[in-house]
C-alpha cells in the first residue's frame, strides 16, 4: 500500500509537469501537437502495459516482473538525464497561489470540464465488465475494450493534427460524442452491434481528451501553465475515484442500467460548459493568435 501510495504521487506529479515541459521545447504553433504526442504515451500505457504485464507474471512471476519494470525505469531515468534538455523554472516572485490559478478567467470552465467528463468516463468503464453481463456479452469484455483502445489511439492521432487550429469544435465534439455513446448504451444496450458502435464513438471522444484538456487550461492559464496542470491533473483523479465510487453506490442502488444514464447527465453538464466558455476556456481562437506568445513556464506582465 506504501508502494502504490508513492507510485501514485509519482505519477500525478510527472502528468502534471510533462504537459508544461513537452510545449516548452516547440515552437509556439505546435504546441498543441508537442502534447498530444508526450501524452500519447498514457492510453497507450494502459492499453498495452496491463496486458503485457499479466502476461509477463504468468511466465515469471509477479516478482521478477516488477523487477523488470525497476530496471525499465532505472535506464529510463539514465537516458532522460542525458539526452532530454533543461528549462528553468519560474523565479519563485513570479509564482502564483493556487486559489489565484483558480480565479484566472478561463480556468474553472476547464476544471469542471475535466472532472465531469472523467467522472462519467469513469463510471462506465470501471464497471463496464457487470453493465454488460446482463446484456449477454460478459465474455466479450475483452472485444468491446479493444474496439474502445483502438478508437481512443485512432482519436490521439486526430487530435494532434488539429488541436492546435480547432481546439474549441475538437472538445465540443468530444463532450458530443461521449454523451450520444452513452445515450445509445442506455437505450439500446440490448443490441450487440449498436454497443460495439458506442464503444468505438465513446473511443474517439475519449482518447484526446486529456490533450484538450491540457492545452485548454495550459492556454488559459498563461504564465501558471504548470500550476493550472497540476489542478487539471487532481481534478482528472478525483474523477477516476469518484467513478469508482459513484459507479459502485449506482451498481447497487439502481442497477447496471442507471450507470450510462448518470453519465450522460454528467456529458451534458460538461457539454454545456464548453459551449459557454467560448470567450474564455475554450475559445474559438487560442490565446497566442491575439495575444502574442507566452511560454507557460515564463512571466506574464498583468
Amino acid at each position: 500500500m506504501a508502494a502504490r501510495l508513492v507510485a501514485g504521487v509519482v505519477a500525478g506529479l510527472l502528468w502534471a509537469l510533462l504537459a508544461g515541459y513537452a510545449r516548452r521545447m516547440v515552437a509556439p504553433h505546435q504546441r498543441g501537437r508537442a502534447l498530444a504526442i508526450a501524452m500519447a504515451g498514457t492510453p497507450v500505457a494502459l492499453a498495452i502495459g496491463v496486458p503485457a504485464g499479466t502476461f509477463l507474471a504468468n511466465v515469471i512471476g509477479w516478482r521478477a516482473t516488477f523487477g523488470l519494470m525497476t530496471l525499465l525505469t532505472a535506464g529510463l531515468i539514465v537516458w532522460a538525464v542525458a539526452t532530454i534538455p533543461a528549462f528553468p523554472g519560474q523565479e519563485r516572485h513570479a509564482r502564483l497561489p493556487i486559489r489565484r490559478v483558480l480565479m484566472t478567467t478561463g480556468v474553472a470552465p476547464v476544471l469542471f470540464v475535466t472532472l465531469t467528463f472523467v467522472l462519467a468516463h469513469n463510471i462506465v468503464y470501471t464497471y463496464i465488465a457487470p453493465f454488460l453481463a446482463p446484456l449477454g456479452l460478459g465474455h466479450r469484455v475483452d472485444a468491446v475494450l479493444l474496439v474502445f483502445g483502438v478508437a481512443a489511439l485512432v482519436s490521439i492521432v486526430i487530435t494532434g493534427v488539429l488541436v492546435d487550429r480547432h481546439l474549441r469544435p475538437l472538445t465540443i465534439a468530444s463532450c458530443a460524442l461521449f454523451a450520444a455513446a452513452t445515450l445509445a448504451l442506455g437505450m439500446f444496450a440490448s443490441l450487440p452491434l449498436l454497443v460495439f458502435t458506442s464503444a468505438a464513438t465513446w473511443g474517439l471522444a475519449f482518447g484526446g481528451a486529456a490533450t484538450l484538456l491540457q492545452t485548454a487550461v495550459a492556454e488559459a492559464a498563461g504564465s501558471a501553465g504548470d500550476v493550472a496542470q497540476s489542478l487539471l491533473v487532481t481534478c482528472w483523479n478525483v474523477g477516476i475515484a469518484g467513478g469508482g465510487v459513484v459507479g459502485g453506490l449506482l451498481l447497487d442502488w439502481a442497477g447496471p442500467v442507471s450507470l450510462p444514464w448518470s453519465a450522460l447527465i454528467l456529458l451534458v453538464a460538461a457539454l454545456v460548459v464548453t459551449l459557454a466558455a467560448y470567450r474564455h476556456g475554450f475559445p474559438g481562437r487560442l490565446r497566442r493568435a491575439v495575444r502574442g506568445d507566452v511560454p507557460s513556464g515564463g512571466v506574464t506582465p498583468s
